[in-house]
């Protein structure tokens, strides 16, 4: 692919400005491929991951074509949560900072609907929001979407694990069947290949995977504990690091709840953050967590998406992800701008077929490395493990004591 820099795209000399302010030289490898497609109105799948600048690969091309002497809504993004919805509709809002002829607005649930309605007055040319908020302003005839050209749903897979096929797929048939549809995933799961071949037209695919400048400044490492000698491990690598910022991911909110607690009694300064939360709740504890007041927070990955901070050190996997996508996504929240950066995955005997896909895609970046304290009963891997749950069963007791004893030991290590 020959070299594309932002001035061979066409663009207006505001958003080249604004470009040049945002500190951006040339497009990342998702904005080359997708801007001249978007501004050639084809519809786009897009494969990538936060981090690669997907937000300016669809937000520019939409500044471009706004119509800013018409006053209707012309493009709209959705969003899973009101984190991204934020941080999507700062980046335009920066994009257009030298066009005061086009305006942004962001709606989503939390707010008072009484703001947005004042925002909405002001007719704003593009709209960002969260699909049930969205839906709320169509239903109350606030929005209106008939002159709209383009409908991007950023982090569609994430919208549709959080329930919101259904208001997506309203909102869609609230638009005109000859928009430009744009969907941005990190994954491609059946549901996502559904709304494809329903909404868009002949689309484009482009699949950027981000971390190949990242992961070599992220130092990966396994450890084959079993469930309850997980806390133990994980104090004593926070404890061995002299970690002030992390991430620790669970795949439920009961168990983020329950490791928040434990950590608290611990005296480590923690927080969680789930969709179980309130949206008051959830925004405090991220003020908190950039603050450094929490230092370490626990998050599912849904409630996760749309967090943005630079300096996190390390991210634990305390409970495995479902597949690599997730595993990518999760650790690049470390190792940022250039930084380096930690991830600690944990990994029992159940998970090993699980483990192997990730592990495989990483490309021997991950090491196992031995559960720091005691050995847990003396286990050096998932192999020995196997052969020890086959002993007969005097063995198995008298290995049961044993285990006991190393986990008290490696829990107050």
């Amino acid at each position: 692919m020959n070299q594309v820099n932002f001035d061979t795209l066409c663009l207006s000399r505001e958003l080249l400005h604004a470009l040049r302010d945002m500190g951006f030289e040339q497009p990342s490898p998702i904005q080359a491929e997708t801007i001249p497609l978007l501004m050639e109105n084809k519809d786009v799948i897009g494969q990538a991951q936060t981090g690669t600048g997907k937000t300016a690969a669809f937000a520019i091309p939409i500044i471009e074509t706004i119509c800013s002497e018409n006053r209707q809504v012309q493009a709209m993004v959705l969003c899973p949560t009101r984190e991204l919805a934020i941080q999507v509709a700062d980046e335009f809002r920066k994009l257009i900072q030298y066009n005061k002829a086009i305006s942004v607005v962001s709606i989503y649930g939390g707010q008072p609907i009484d703001r947005q309605f004042q925002a909405l007055k002001k007719k704003p040319q593009i709209i960002i929001g969260t699909p049930g908020r969205m839906l709320d302003h169509l239903r109350r005839g606030t929005i209106k979407l008939a002159a709209v050209k383009t409908v991007v749903l950023d982090e569609a897979d994430e919208m549709l694990d959080m329930g919101f096929r259904e208001d997506i797929e309203l909102i869609l048939n609230q638009t005109p069947e000859s928009r430009q549809t744009v969907l941005f995933s990190a994954t491609m799961p059946k549901a996502i290949l559904e709304l494809t071949q329903k909404y868009q037209q002949n689309p484009q695919w482009v699949k950027v995977m981000p971390l190949e400048q990242k992961i070599p400044l992220i130092e990966q490492q396994y450890f084959e504990v079993s469930q309850k000698a997980k806390l133990g491990v994980l104090t004593h690598l926070i404890d061995l690091h002299q970690l002030k910022l992390a991430l620790i991911f669970c795949n439920t909110k009961r168990q983020v709840d329950n490791l928040v607690d434990k950590l608290e009694t611990e005296g480590y300064p923690v927080g969680g953050l789930h969709g179980g939360m309130s949206q008051s709740k959830r925004d405090k504890m991220m003020a908190r967590f950039r603050k450094g007041a929490v230092h370490l927070l626990i998050a599912t990955d849904v409630a996760a998406r749309g967090i943005d901070v630079q300096d996190v050190q390390a991210v634990f996997n305390y409970d495995l992800p479902e597949n690599t996508d997730r595993y990518i996504h999760r650790i690049g929240r470390t190792g940022r701008a250039g930084k380096s950066g930690l991830a600690f995955t944990f990994v029992s005997s159940g998970q090993i077929r699980q483990f192997s896909a990730i592990q495989k895609s990483q490309e021997n970046a991950l090491h196992l490395q031995s559960a720091p304290g005691a050995k847990i009963a003396d286990l050096k891997s998932i192999d020995t493990a196997r052969e020890y749950r086959r002993k007969p069963k005097g063995a198995m007791k008298k290995g049961r004591k044993k285990f006991n004893t190393s986990r008290k030991k490696l829990q107050h290590a």
